[in-house]
């Protein structure tokens, strides 16, 4: 009887050394098997100013408007309540929303836009350019950067040389546009240390006036060069665009924009 409980016994430990062997088998395998769990949190803050950074290779521009209130001729269908002769606080007829515009469509091929509305003409119209000149130092210093810089008016009507003061398209009317680039130089120049290199100003503009001219033949004239600095002394990609002109309606200044931006974009791969 001894002889056989001892087999038993022994028989007993052997099965418990093979549970507790594969036990622990297992859960070496389990360990191999399961990853690491890894969780990064990010704040809702952090989160929001990631995605709001552009790419590091997208293009950006600052739009502005020194004279922010320049308005356009008003029909029976833009009506609007004016500070002066063609001119308005109003932003949907005023240099703000041709901006906007302009912003829409750059957005649309690929550049990052930052399109600031300050009204720079009040309470002096004549020390507007000193405002908004301001306003582009203030970003700069703070360290925003930009490839192009563009200061966004409309033109003032002159019978000498506007004719039909458009190009139809398809039966639809559209603005001329015009570049503008100051020397700083002569009497309006007077007094400023630092002048713009207007070579290279120039040399931007005529290349998108040409670009522009390919898309719509006759939509841009030629690039008047001025005495005054216009704020291009900041930025070698700084330019005046003067889109239509008080005699136009808005919607033929509306009319023009997808086609400097398209404009703009072309130059813009070029230059790359």
């Amino acid at each position: 009887m001894r002889g056989h409980g001892a087999v038993k016994g022994a028989a007993v430990l052997l099965a418990l050394a093979v549970f507790t062997w594969a036990g622990a088998s297992a859960l070496r395998q389990a360990q191999v098997r399961r990853q690491p769990l890894t969780i990064e949190v990010i704040s809702s803050d952090v989160d929001a100013l990631a995605a709001s950074r552009p790419a590091i290779d997208q293009p950006r521009v600052l739009i502005y408007h020194t004279h922010t209130w320049e308005a356009y001729e008003m029909t029976d269908d833009t009506r609007y309540t004016p500070t002066e002769t063609w001119r308005t606080k109003d932003e949907q007829y005023n240099m703000i929303r041709i901006g906007e515009e302009i912003a829409r469509e750059l957005t649309a091929c690929g550049f990052y836009v930052v399109h600031d509305k300050t009204a720079f003409e009040p309470p002096n119209l004549s020390q507007a350019y000193v405002r908004s000149l301001e306003m582009i130092d203030e970003r700069l210093d703070a360290g925003e950067t930009y490839d192009y810089i563009l200061d966004i008016h409309r033109d003032a009507y002159s019978g000498l040389w506007n004719g039909a003061n458009g190009v139809t398209v398809d039966g639809r009317q559209i603005a001329y546009v015009m570049m503008l680039v100051g020397k700083g130089t002569g009497a309006t120049g007077s007094g400023f240390d630092e002048r713009p290199d207007w070579p290279q100003n120039l040399a931007l503009a005529q290349a998108i006036t040409d670009q522009m001219n390919v898309l719509v033949p006759g939509i841009s004239r030629d690039v008047k060069i001025k005495t005054g600095r216009f704020n291009q002394h900041v930025s070698t990609g700084a330019l005046l665009i003067e889109v239509g002109n008080n005699k136009n309606t808005i919607d033929e200044a509306l009319a023009a924009c997808p086609i400097i931006a398209q404009a703009i974009a072309g130059v813009h791969a070029q230059r790359e």
